[in-house]
Order: C-alpha cells, then sequence, then structure tokens
C-alpha cells in the first residue's frame, strides 16, 4: 500500500511552499496538482513522476471531486506515493479536510503538509496585516460562496457583528452583495477595503477603498482575488512593499 500527502503550495509565490512541501513532491510517483498551484514547482519532481491537472476552475474543465478521491485510493493501493498538491493551505477551503475523509475510510496511509494561505499572504504581499494591536485582535477567513441551506442574511449579519478583520475566498463576483449586506447589518460603510489580484505573484494589484466605494474602485478585478475589509487596511500606506520590490526588480531585467 501506498501513501498520500495533501499538500499546501502556498498561495503563488513559488518560493513560500514549505521545505516539507518540497520534500513531499521530490518522492512523489503522482502528483495531482490544481489551477493555483505554481506551475514552477512541479520543477521539482522526479522524471519519470505522472503529473495529473485537476483544474478547480469556477469557469473551466476540473475533474470532479469524486473522480479526484478515486485516483488517489487507486493509486496509493498500487503501492504508489501521491502527492495531491493544492494552492494555498488545504484545509482552508481546499476541501483537504474531505480527501482525507475518503483515504481514512479506505484505511491508506496519508499525511498533512501545511501551507501559507492567500488569506494571510496577499494582505501581506499588500503592506496590510490581518491583525494589529492598534487595529485588530480578531479575524475570520471566511468565503463568499454560501451553502444552499446556508441562511444569507444571518451569515453577514455574524460577520458585520463580529471579527475586526474579514479575509473573504471566492467573492468577487459578490462583491456588491457583500458590500451592501455588511453595511445593512451594521459595518460602517466608510470600514476600508482592499482586493489584493494574485496576490504574492509577480502580476499582483492592488486596490483600496471602503464598503461604500470598493466596488467601483475595484470594478476590474477578476479572481482569483482576496477580499480584505478592515481598518488594518489603512496601514497599507505605509507598510506597502512588494508592488515596489516587484517594480524595481522589472526595471532592472
Amino acid at each position: 500500500m501506498g501513501k498520500v500527502y495533501i499538500v499546501g503550495a502556498g498561495p503563488g509565490d513559488p518560493d513560500l511552499i514549505t521545505v516539507k512541501g518540497v520534500k513531499a513532491i521530490e518522492q512523489a510517483n503522482v502528483i495531482l496538482y490544481d489551477r493555483l498551484v505554481n506551475k514552477a514547482l512541479l520543477q521539482y519532481a522526479k522524471p519519470n513522476t505522472r503529473l495529473i491537472y485537476c483544474g478547480k476552475d469556477p469557469s473551466g474543465l476540473s475533474i470532479p471531486q469524486v473522480e479526484i478521491n478515486a485516483l488517489m485510493v487507486s493509486f496509493a493501493r498500487k503501492g504508489l506515493t501521491v502527492t495531491r498538491l493544492k494552492g494555498g493551505d488545504p484545509f482552508l477551503f481546499g476541501r483537504g479536510g474531505e480527501e482525507a475523509e475518503v483515504l481514512a475510510e479506505h484505511h491508506i496511509a496519508f499525511e498533512i503538509v501545511p501551507g501559507i494561505t492567500s488569506g494571510i499572504a496577499a494582505p501581506a504581499y499588500a503592506g496590510i496585516p490581518v491583525t494589529h494591536r492598534d487595529y485588530s485582535s480578531s479575524v475570520a477567513f471566511v468565503t463568499g460562496v454560501n451553502k444552499e441551506k446556508t441562511l444569507k442574511e444571518d451569515y453577514w449579519k455574524h460577520l458585520a457583528l463580529g471579527p475586526e478583520t474579514l479575509c473573504i475566498y471566492m467573492g468577487v463576483s459578490r462583491l456588491p452583495e457583500i458590500c451592501r449586506l455588511l453595511v445593512q447589518h451594521g459595518r460602517p460603510k466608510d470600514t476600508p477595503a482592499a482586493l489584493v489580484y494574485q496576490g504574492t505573484s509577480g502580476v499582483q494589484q492592488t486596490a483600496v477603498g471602503t464598503l461604500e466605494t470598493i466596488v467601483d474602485v475595484a470594478k476590474d478585478f477578476k479572481n482569483p482575488s482576496m477580499i480584505v475589509i478592515g481598518e488594518v487596511v489603512q496601514l497599507r500606506e505605509k507598510i506597502s512593499w512588494f508592488e515596489s520590490v516587484s517594480a524595481q526588480a522589472a526595471a532592472h531585467q
């Protein structure tokens, strides 16, 4: 019987994968990787490693989750070492927990290799700390996509009155609704807000506004973009760093 490593590849910058994550790629016989994984990481794989692209593109073709689960089980039963390579952290909106459940049900050995999630890394590369002693002592990582049975009004009311910083994944298409619901349920309309497009990558872009203005300011932003809401956003004016460093590096090429 083989073994499966469920690995977080990090937020985009290939240097942000963990050492253990790299080792899992190096020893794999099969790598199942998602759309948001930086392809540069595949260079660590052995020449004869089988690479299988799983997609996970909201607007494109993907291998259904049930088939991904079946592939992991099938390869492991053949005695192979399988690395399931996922963007960010596998246990934060990465369905890693579901995949681990399947492996456990089939009595297949597995390890979880955490990764840096974009909810922390993208704001950090935009000069926005998700907590700060003077601005925020609480942060919530939430999805902009609600399950069918979720009561949307209650969900956003809880968040409007709860954590000081909100990091919202998969929410760009619903940004107008998210802003409206947060204001409707008590967040001041002048609350700072930001969108970070492809955070930590060489094409990172950041838009800053408030709950009242961010929809217009970031009207051209697409996925993958991280939404950050809270007073910490205003710190970008003081400690923005990556985009200037990236521009300087490009100028010297």
